[in-house]
C-alpha cells in the first residue's frame, strides 16, 4: 500500500488552465492509487466568484478522460473547496486561514500545508508575504511552497523573488518545479550512470566526444502567444529544462543519492559552467523563429494570436555549452529546442570517441562512433549504435543497434511527471526540484546570451514550419567536425 501523508493543498490560481490540465488529474491519480486517502483537502483560490459546487464541477470536467466511475470522482471532488480571493487583500487571507483551520480539523490533516503557486510569477512574492503576515503558517505540521516556472526573467529578478520568498519560507521549504525532472526517463539517468559499471567507466571526457540534447516540438505557440512572446525559447526551455537535463548527465557521483548530496553535486556542476563573453555568443548559439510551411497551410509565428507583427522572440535555440573543469571539460554539449519542428521528440544522444588506433586498416571509413541514445518522449527507451562485420563473405563493417523500448504495458504504469513531483513534496524530498543556487548560475549563463540578442536585430523568420530549424544550427556542429545524430 502506498505511503500516505495528510495535507491541505492551497492552490493559488485554482481556476486556471494549469490546475485543471495538470494538477487535478495528478491529484486524482494519486487518490486512486492510494497516495492520498480521506485525510486530504484542496482549497482553490482565484478572483472568480465561484461556489464550491461550481468549482467541483470544473474539476470533475477535467477528469472526464481519466475516469468514467462517477462514484470515485464524486468522492474525490468532495474534498475540494473554493474561495474567491484577491491576492492583494489581507482580509481574504484571514478568511482563507479560517477555512484552512476548519478543513484541518474536518479531515485530520495534522497542520500540514502545501501552498501551490499556479499564478503569474509577479504575484509569488505578494502571496508569500501575506501567508506570513496573516499567519497561515502552522506551528506543528509542515509548510511547503511549490513554485511553477518561470522563476524570474533573469538573475536580478530571480534574486529579488528569492529574497521575497525567503522572508516567509526557508530554502528547504521551497519546491521549484521543473516537470522534466519528474519524467520517467530523466529520473532514470542517475541510476543508469551510477549502477552500471559498463557505462560509469566511460561516462567522462576521456571517452565521450560530444553530447546532443534535443527538445523538439511539432506544435507552434498556439494560444500561449501572450506569455510566450515575452519569454522565448531561451528562457522557456534552455534556462530550466535543458540545464537540468545536463545536470543529470554530468554531476559527480554523490556519496549517497539523497537531496542534500545531489544538490551539492549540482551546485559544483553549475558553478563550473563556462560563461560566454558577449562576443562568444554568436559563435556558440543560434536563434530562430518559424515561418509558414512549404504549402502555406501553417501560419508563421508572427501571425499568431497576441504576437507582435515584428516580434524578435525566438522559437528555436541551438547552442554549444561547455564546462571549465570536471569530468566533462572540453566536451561540447550541443542543445537544441524549438517549436514547429518536423517531429515531437525529447532525446539525448551521447557520441563516443573512435578508438585512437584502428587495426582494420582497409576499412577505416566504415567504422563509426558508438552512440548511446536515451529516448525520453514520445517513446521511451535506449539505443546503442555499435560496429560489427558485414554478414557473409564480403569484407567491411556495418553498424547495428541494441534497442530497448518500454512496452505498452510498462508505459501504462508510468506516472505523469506531476504525480511523481507531488508525492515528493508530500514526502519532503527535494531531490527532483531545483535549488536557488542552481537557478542563479543558470541565469548568469543565460543572461549573457539574452543581452547579446536583445541588442541585435534578427532576420526572422529563418526556418520553415515542419523543418528541423535554421541551417546555422547544423553549421554550429559542422565547425567542430560533428553533426546532429537525430535528423527528425
Amino acid at each position: 500500500m502506498a505511503q500516505q501523508k495528510p495535507a491541505l493543498f492551497i492552490i493559488f490560481g485554482g481556476s486556471g488552465d494549469l490546475a485543471h490540465r495538470k494538477l487535478y488529474p495528478a491529484l486524482f491519480n494519486l487518490y486512486r492509487n492510494e497516495y492520498l486517502d480521506k485525510h486530504f483537502a484542496v482549497i482553490g483560490t482565484a478572483r472568480r466568484d465561484w461556489t464550491d459546487d461550481f468549482f467541483r464541477n470544473t474539476v470533475k470536467e477535467s477528469l472526464k478522460k481519466f475516469c468514467e466511475d462517477d462514484k470515485i470522482v464524486d468522492e474525490f471532488v468532495s474534498h475540494f473547496y473554493y474561495q474567491s480571493h484577491d491576492v492583494n487583500d489581507s482580509k481574504h487571507y484571514i478568511t482563507l486561514k479560517k477555512l484552512a483551520e476548519q478543513l484541518n480539523d474536518k479531515y485530520e490533516l495534522e497542520d500540514n500545508r502545501i501552498y501551490y503557486m499556479s499564478i503569474a510569477p509577479a504575484l509569488f512574492g505578494t502571496v508569500a508575504g501575506h501567508i506570513k503576515s496573516e499567519s497561515l503558517i502552522t506551528a506543528n505540521g509542515f509548510n511547503r511552497l511549490v513554485i511553477e516556472k518561470p522563476f524570474g526573467r533573469d538573475y536580478e529578478t530571480a534574486q529579488k523573488l528569492n529574497d521575497e520568498l525567503s522572508l516567509t519560507f526557508d530554502e528547504d521549504q521551497i519546491y521549484r518545479i521543473d516537470h522534466y525532472l519528474g519524467k520517467e526517463m530523466v529520473q532514470n539517468i542517475p541510476t543508469l550512470r551510477f549502477s552500471n559499471p559498463i557505462l560509469e567507466t566511460v561516462w567522462n571526457k576521456d571517452y565521450i566526444s560530444n553530447v546532443q540534447i534535443t527538445l523538439a516540438e511539432s506544435l507552434g505557440v498556439e494560444e500561449r502567444g501572450g506569455y510566450y512572446d515575452g519569454a522565448g525559447a531561451l528562457r522557456d526551455m534552455v534556462q530550466n529544462h535543458v540545464m537540468q537535463i545536463i545536470a543529470q548527465l554530468t554531476m559527480k557521483k554523490p556519496t549517497v543519492f539523497n537531496s542534500e548530496n545531489v544538490h551539492a553535486a549540482k551546485h559544483d556542476l553549475f558553478a563550473s559552467l563556462k560563461v560566454l563573453t558577449s562576443n562568444e555568443v554568436d559563435d556558440n548559439f543560434v536563434r530562430g523563429q518559424y515561418g509558414t510551411n512549404q504549402n502555406q497551410s501553417e501560419i508563421s509565428y508572427r501571425e499568431g494570436l497576441n504576437i507582435a507583427k515584428d516580434s524578435q522572440t525566438e522559437t528555436y535555440v541551438a547552442g554549444k555549452i561547455m564546462f571549465e573543469k570536471g569530468d566533462f571539460t572540453g566536451v561540447p554539449f550541443y542543445v537544441r529546442t524549438g517549436k514547429r519542428l518536423s517531429d515531437k521528440s525529447t532525446r539525448i544522444d551521447i557520441v563516443f570517441k573512435k578508438n585512437e588506433t584502428n587495426i582494420f586498416l582497409d576499412s577505416n571509413d566504415d567504422i563509426k562512433e558508438n552512440v548511446f541514445s536515451i529516448i525520453i518522449e514520445p517513446d521511451q527507451g535506449y539505443r546503442l549504435l555499435m560496429n560489427g562485420n558485414k554478414i557473409g563473405m564480403e569484407s567491411g563493417h556495418n553498424t547495428f543497434e541494441l534497442d530497448h523500448g518500454h512496452t505498452k504495458q510498462q508505459l501504462e504504469k508510468v506516472p505523469e511527471a506531476y504525480e511523481r513531483l507531488i508525492v515528493s513534496v508530500l514526502n519532503g524530498d527535494q531531490t527532483n526540484f531545483t535549488r536557488f543556487d542552481e537557478l542563479a548560475n543558470a541565469w548568469k549563463y543565460i543572461d549573457v546570451i539574452r543581452e547579446r540578442w536583445d541588442n541585435q536585430e534578427a532576420d526572422f523568420p529563418n526556418y520553415r514550419s515542419g523543418s528541423m530549424g535554421p541551417s546555422k544550427a547544423d553549421e554550429l556542429l559542422a565547425k567542430d567536425g560533428n553533426e546532429w545524430i537525430w535528423k527528425g
